[in-house]
């Protein structure tokens, strides 16, 4: 009887909110001890199945089985019992939801007090949302009725928990209520599908609820701007926050990112600098709201500041956990994610790009879940298999066509790219890169296709055909000498030398007398810049090509030493991938270190010829790995006919199954 009792005492707990996994023991246990049931009274319930927390929490698995087979009388007293218990020691708002849910029939002044308590601040989101949803049921008002639901739609968003969100509102379609509340649902309805649905449609609600509900205008305009943003439609993001309806939103921040679209730097980069360190000063004094947080550390993004992305990043997620902003979590962590990997951290971008994920969809948040798939695809294109990152890819890709996340879809298409590119596929990664860099109807996403246009530079070279990234590197030129990223220079600097090596290498279009030197002068700017600038990752990659220039114009032993520091940038920064491209071009540069040899009878081919059959194995033609190692089609051939005669193998077929074979045989025993 004991066990029943405190098993029946758990599960109306529970009753204060019903999706929390646990509940407070130490309410529990003082209704129990008012009850004479003693202090060993949970001893017994948890023979019976009842889970305690070394934390003192209480986990009830069955709970709704238990509390609906209880008769209502016991259920009213196990009420009574908590709201005394409550009434001493726990939340106000506790105790009155277990008052309430004492009384034998709905009364009105209790619904009135529960409304009461729940509009506070303060009282976890998830228990306000009960309340409010009890407090509508006990009023006999439409317009009262549908103004409570409403707000306890928008407490059980703000709880994680959206499905719930969607149910109160669904509940107020009968009601009568003013323009001014169906500002307020659509602003809630707008929220839900900004993170979970169609963004083109959550702007369309969140515009209507900023124009009936002019108390949530302000809200509502930032939440239009923000999926104007996930759109890449940047003409919606200024209309949404500057345009003749935005009033108080064209502030510094508003103003500041219409600059940067506009390309008004100096005065943007002004005012985004007055945001964050607004942001800044609120969170020293312990005063920062996670979304004003978030918006900061988006600015300082744009304005090229991503150490305080990442401080700011940071900040929101303590904040967000700290004021029970569920669905700002995975918010929070993206931006760090997003912040780390462009400060080319990435294992950090890993590990707060998982949590996200886990965040994400614990909250019912696609619309968060994809960017975070979109970053670890990127992650995994440094130090991964293709698979891996064809699965992240794969999963961002398909919410974002499903809700017209473009902005994802744009960093997804640049990790398969950055995968194509790190495994020498040239030609297909261009073939990605080409849509995210050029403006026109197939387009990337605005804040994306500046930073893609290096590794588009890259693939042009290295597929033979340069001519298409002149263009985007003459805006690229402008955009780093505005200071949008720290990077951006060195890597400038790289791509002039990679497009004057294109000029003077076997494979190249003009042998000009003076691009040699060209070359060697850029990228040894690149290589300063990059030690001023910080950012291992990227210089790896600049001392990867500039190495490999250097071993094709024959110049191997200053080569072999640039590629060395690459190397072993790559093997500190977990970048396998890369480790792998430069540790081939060492062997071609007649590298006798014995680091990584070629596993079983690839062993006996030179470095040229491996090179060749691993590109033939990937399915590449004769003139496509001509291109790829800037050498004659009819080199290849030759090379091709000894690598067939010294393997014994007779066509590419089977190169590629024995190159398959024995690279996943090392795999294995590693």
């Amino acid at each position: 009887m004991t066990a029943r009792r405190v098993l029946l005492l758990t599960a109306a707990a529970y009753e204060s909110d019903p999706e929390e996994p646990c509940v407070d023991g130490r309410l529990v246990l003082r209704a129990a001890v008012a009850a004479g049931l003693g202090a060993d009274a949970l001893d017994a319930a948890e023979r019976a199945g009842l889970q305690r927390h070394a934390d003192g929490r209480l986990r009830l698995p069955g709970r709704r089985a238990v509390y609906d087979a209880a008769r209502p009388a016991p259920r009213r007293a196990a009420h009574r019992l908590l709201a005394e218990a409550a009434a001493g020691e726990g939340p106000r708002l506790t105790a009155l939801l277990h008052r309430a849910l004492a009384a034998p029939y709905p009364d009105a002044e209790a619904g009135a007090a529960l409304a009461a308590a729940a509009r506070l601040a303060g009282p976890p989101h998830g228990e306000r949302a009960t309340a409010l949803a009890h407090a509508a049921a006990r009023t006999a008002d439409p317009g009262e009725q549908a103004d409570l639901l409403v707000a306890a739609a928008e407490q059980a968003r703000l709880a994680g928990r959206p499905h719930r969100a969607r149910e109160l509102l669904g509940q107020i379609r009968e009601l009568t209520h003013s323009d001014a509340l169906r500002g307020r649902a659509a602003l809630v309805h707008g929220m839900l599908a900004l993170r979970d649905g169609p963004v083109a449609d959550a702007r369309a609600l969140l515009l209507l609820a900023a124009r009936l509900c002019p108390s949530g205008a302000r809200d509502a305009r930032l939440a239009a701007a923000e999926a104007a943003w996930a759109l890449g439609d940047a003409d919606a993001y200024r209309e949404a926050v500057q345009g003749p309806r935005a009033g108080a939103v064209a502030g510094d921040y508003g103003f500041g990112m219409s600059a940067a679209l506009d390309e008004r730097y100096a005065a943007g980069r002004t005012a985004l600098r007055r945001v964050v360190a607004a942001a800044d000063d609120a969170a020293a004094d312990d005063a920062g709201a996670p979304q004003a947080l978030l918006r900061a550390g988006a600015a300082a993004l744009v304005a090229g500041d991503v150490a305080a992305a990442c401080r700011l990043g940071g900040q929101a997620l303590a904040a967000a956990r700290a004021h029970d902003a569920r669905p700002e979590v995975p918010r929070a962590l993206e931006l760090l994610a997003y912040g780390e990997l462009r400060a080319g951290r990435h294992g950090r971008a890993r590990a707060h790009a998982e949590e996200g994920m886990r965040a994400a969809r614990a909250t019912g948040q696609r619309n968060l879940l994809a960017p975070q798939h979109a970053i670890l695809a990127l992650v995994a294109s440094l130090d991964s298999d293709a698979a891996t990152v064809a699965r992240h890819a794969g999963a961002a890709q398909d919410i974002a066509a499903r809700h017209g996340l473009v902005q994802t879809a744009a960093l997804t298409q640049w990790a398969l790219a950055r995968a194509d590119l790190a495994r020498g596929r040239a030609a297909e990664a261009a073939a990605r890169l080409g849509p995210l860099v050029t403006p026109g109807p197939r387009c990337g996403h605005f804040a994306v296709r500046m930073l893609a246009v290096p590794c588009f530079v890259e693939a042009s070279v290295q597929a033979g055909a340069p001519g298409p990234a002149k263009g985007p590197l003459g805006a690229f030129a402008v955009w780093a000498e505005r200071g949008y990223d720290p990077q951006a220079p060195a890597q400038l600097a790289r791509c002039q030398a990679l497009l004057a090596s294109g000029a003077s290498g076997e494979g190249g279009e003009g042998g000009e007398a003076d691009a040699p030197a060209l070359a060697e002068a850029r990228f040894t700017e690149a290589l300063a810049r990059h030690d001023r600038a910080g950012g291992d990752f990227e210089r790896a990659r600049t001392a990867l090509l500039y190495g490999a220039w250097l071993r094709r114009v024959r110049r191997p032993a200053r080569a072999r030493a640039l590629l060395r520091d690459a190397l072993v940038t790559f093997e500190r920064c977990g970048a396998g991938v890369w480790a792998a491209r430069a540790t081939a071009e060492l062997r071609a540069a007649g590298e006798t270190s014995g680091r990584a040899q070629p596993p079983g009878r690839l062993a006996e081919l030179t470095p040229q010829q491996l090179r060749i059959a691993h590109c033939v194995a990937e399915g590449a033609t004769n003139r496509e790995v001509a291109l790829r190692l800037s050498v004659s089609p009819r080199t290849v051939d030759h090379h091709l006919r000894n690598v067939f005669a010294q393997l014994g193998v007779r066509s590419r077929v089977e190169l590629a199954r024995l190159v398959d074979h024995q690279e996943s045989g090392r795999g294995a025993g590693t």
